[in-house]
């Protein structure tokens, strides 16, 4: 990377932003300007070291060389057909993700949270057609805690208060139980029960590791009562937990994976309904869409990341430097870090409260230059783009040492 040219200083675009955007997001005070690998640089030319990879957006690294030329020579011929055409970068991408994800077809989306909007009229409509659920009477259970979006319907099922207070009146036909409490879930499961939606890893909850045997559970539980098992692995999703899918780690296959996020390779949007057939199957023309979903420069990089996860090297890296990341952590418990949970790479780490809140932490570890986000409370998250190498990953991890110590 060489230097930005600007000539606004960080503090001057940063004022420049508070009357003119909206204040839904409150980031930290630093300006991205550059970014190559795991680093990015402001505009003044400070490097920083990034273990956040846009929630995931970027788990192979920023301006990944085989992604960016992917992406320039489809900006040379072809970006955007609308569905009302076919294009010739959509059949091979769906082709190889539902390859990959091991089910039958895929609804191409843009955002994550545009996925499980429409993973959600996918199991209402499945639930009326198959099922013979009566007409509006379908339910989806889902769990505490959990993100899947902000959407006016995903919200209404949220119990983060933060992301309800005010935009009620809430979509009806949902029923929360605690996650990781198969008991609770078999209770809440009946005849008029669509789907059970959750997330295989919490991730803004502060990667919130379920008990062994919890996937295979819901499985059971949703195949004996005749509902679908909705995995919405936005985030956990591609690699980063050191395989393709976090379902993986107990075996599970659902009936419909939620993508997105480093499906678009930190490029472009990019998400997917991955579904078997007799799931996507109740789809009609004119029945759901979306003008850019599917669109030709989309596809274009979503097969070229598709490319890069089906040689297993990401997975590999992320499960071998998740040991590294796990061991950091270990060592710090005492030290500052009152406990953490990891799988892969990603890590929810609770910072002893005393010590300081999690938005603290992460701006005195940007002053280390290093660059994490916190969830709630006191807890930060690591999930660095799968790209880090072992001697950055141990910077990141002094960086914090250093943190807790001061």
């Amino acid at each position: 990377m060489t230097a930005a040219v600007t000539s606004r200083s960080s503090a001057d675009l940063i004022r420049a932003e508070e009357p003119v955007l909206a204040h839904n997001y409150h980031p930290l005070p630093v300006v991205v300007a550059r970014a190559e690998g795991t680093w990015v640089e402001d505009v003044e030319g400070r490097r920083y070291l990034d273990m956040l990879a846009g929630y995931s957006a970027l788990n192979f690294g920023h301006r990944h060389p085989r992604l960016i030329e992917t992406a320039h020579r489809q900006l040379d011929r072809l970006t955007l057909t609308s569905r009302a055409f076919h294009n010739d970068k959509l059949a091979e991408f769906a082709e190889r993700l539902a390859a990959l994800t091991g089910l039958d077809m895929v609804l191409p989306m843009n955002t994550g949270a545009e996925a499980v909007e429409s993973g959600i009229k996918v199991a209402r409509k499945w639930a009326y057609e198959v099922k013979g659920v009566p007409a509006d009477r379908a339910t989806i259970v889902v769990a505490a805690d959990n993100f899947h979006g902000r959407t006016t319907t995903i919200v209404s099922f949220s119990t983060d208060e933060t992301a309800r207070a005010g935009f009620g009146p809430f979509t009806p036909g949902f029923r929360i139980v605690p996650y990781n409490d198969l008991a609770a879930l078999e209770a809440a499961v009946d005849e008029t029960t669509a789907a059970v939606l959750i997330e295989p890893i919490q991730g803004e909850a502060g990667v919130v590791i379920p008990d062994d045997g919890y996937l295979t559970g819901v499985r059971e539980l949703t195949r004996r009562t005749g509902c679908l098992f909705i995995a919405d692995e936005i985030q956990s999703g591609l690699g980063r937990t050191g395989r393709t899918l976090a379902v993986e780690h107990e075996d599970v296959v659902p009936d419909m994976l939620l993508l997105g996020k480093a499906l678009g390779g930190g490029i472009v949007p990019v998400s997917a309904v991955v579904a078997r057939r007799d799931v996507l199957g109740v789809l009609r023309p004119g029945e759901h869409g979306s003008t850019f979903g599917g669109n030709p420069l989309a596809a274009a990089v979503g097969t070229a990341v598709v490319g890069l996860l089906e040689t297993g090297e990401f997975q590999h890296r992320a499960a071998e430097l998740g040991v590294v990341l796990r061991g950091g952590l270990a060592a710090l418990l005492g030290k500052g870090v009152a406990g953490f949970r990891a799988r892969g790479l990603w890590a929810g780490v609770d910072i002893e409260p005393a010590i300081g809140s999690g938005r603290e932490i992460s701006r005195r570890l940007m002053d280390e230059g290093v660059l994490v986000k916190d969830t709630h409370g006191s807890t930060i998250r690591l999930a660095p783009p799968l790209t880090i190498t072992p001697q950055e990953l141990e910077s990141a991890l002094g960086a914090l040492e250093r943190v807790l110590a001061a």
